[in-house]
């Protein structure tokens, strides 16, 4: 079984910044990559921000220059994913998810693993 359990969800006030963080455990061989998605009420799930096991990046439009993603380098840390989120806005308002592609203990890739989900608000 593997799980992925994320933290730091809040209300904050607009131009407020949050720390989401999100560990992988179970039995797997490996991470391909991690990331974040959200969803608003009444909108689909969208991608927020990806980072790949070599370190490579990519964020959603509305990410990019406010939020980073990032994983720690410690071997102890290596299944965490961060998601810094600054100059948040009302808009950033949804449930945000973690998600991992990963190769599982029968050397599949599957990147059907997420979260339970953490809510952010930004409200004045």
């Amino acid at each position: 079984q593997v799980q992925l359990v994320e933290s730091g969800g809040g209300l904050v006030q607009p131009g407020g910044s949050l720390r989401l963080s999100c560990a992988a455990s179970g039995i797997f061989v490996s991470i391909n990559a991690m990331g974040w998605y959200r969803q608003a009420p009444g909108k689909r799930r969208e991608l927020v921000a990806v980072i790949t096991s070599g370190g490579r990046t990519n964020y959603a439009d509305s990410a990019k220059g406010r939020f980073t993603i990032s994983r720690p380098n410690a071997d102890n840390a290596k299944n965490t994913v961060y998601l810094q989120m600054n100059s948040l806005k009302p808009e950033d308002t949804a449930v945000y998810y973690c998600n991992a592609e990963l190769i599982t203990s029968l050397g599949i890739v599957d990147s059907d693993y997420w979260g339970q989900g953490t809510q952010v608000t930004v409200s004045s």
